[in-house]
């Protein structure tokens, strides 16, 4: 039976997450901040699922809680055999005005613990010849909203280049690049949401269904439903500039005029 290492795990696309392997019979170790949170998930899979469920309570903006994280992906006894980097938040201000200690939070949870966790993750599983790594992305790293933006492409294109080093060794990786997902993301990140259609947004369930058949297929880039398919097509091939003035769509926010929110 193969143990998944799920970041995020607590809610959103990561608790989809750990239900999904729990039911396909995967041991877990879910990774959260919250532990009241983790402890009650583990039990309910566990019961539920008859699986083995380990808590890892972890900051991953802290190096040192990502270090920990990292040493379990490295360990030998119940060896992971897929990384699911799904940890992520969204900011609800600009970059100039805003809060630099947020961004740089951000950043460590969302850049630097996906660089650090895929290092450890990757070089315990091409030693063993098997295993895969899933990163979760955003149809966001092809548009130009902040810095949110720019952290999903940085996580695009770093998983794209893995995959290319990875090639003949029994390892994949795999970016998951949603849309807008019926989760605790937007409210947590007190981003209003009202605004936008049904039509845009999708279910954690399905989201996290496509992305695991994709990386039982070893497929390297994993964007579920049509819609947004189509989305990431057309901002592939539009000039930048018709993306940039997108981006730089405003809406009013709590008095306040903000960018408009992140994707995924």
């Amino acid at each position: 039976m193969a143990t998944a290492l799920i970041t995020g795990a607590s809610a959103g696309l990561g608790l989809e997450f750990a239900w999904q392997l729990a039911t396909a019979r995967h041991d877990v170790v879910l990774v959260a901040r919250n532990e009241e949170r983790l402890t009650r998930l583990a039990a309910q899979l566990e019961a539920a699922a008859g699986i083995r469920a380990e808590v890892l309570v972890a900051d991953l903006s802290d190096r040192a809680d990502v270090e920990r994280v990292a040493d379990r992906l490295r360990a030998t006894e119940r060896p992971v055999g897929l990384l699911v980097n799904n940890a992520g938040l969204g900011l609800n201000q600009r970059f100039v005005p805003g809060d630099l200690a947020a961004e740089e939070s951000a950043l460590a949870v969302m850049v630097t613990a996906v660089m650090v966790l895929s290092h450890a993750a990757a070089g315990a599983m091409v030693s063993r010849g098997r295993g895969a790594i899933l990163n979760v992305a955003s149809v966001a790293a092809l548009l130009t909203s902040g810095t949110y933006s720019a952290h999903k492409a940085w996580v695009r294109v770093f998983t794209e280049s893995l995959a290319v080093e990875l090639r003949g060794t029994g390892v994949t990786a795999t970016a998951l690049n949603p849309g807008f997902v019926h989760t605790e993301f937007h409210e947590r990140g007190e981003i209003d949401m009202t605004a936008y259609p049904e039509i845009a947004w999708l279910n954690a369930e399905d989201v996290v269904a496509t992305g695991l058949a994709d990386v039982r297929r070893g497929a390297v880039l994993s964007t579920p439903s049509l819609r947004y398919r189509t989305l990431s097509a057309v901002a592939r091939v539009v000039p930048r500039s018709a993306v940039r003035a997108f981006g730089r769509y405003r809406r009013a926010y709590q008095g306040q005029d903000t960018d408009a929110p992140t994707v995924g």
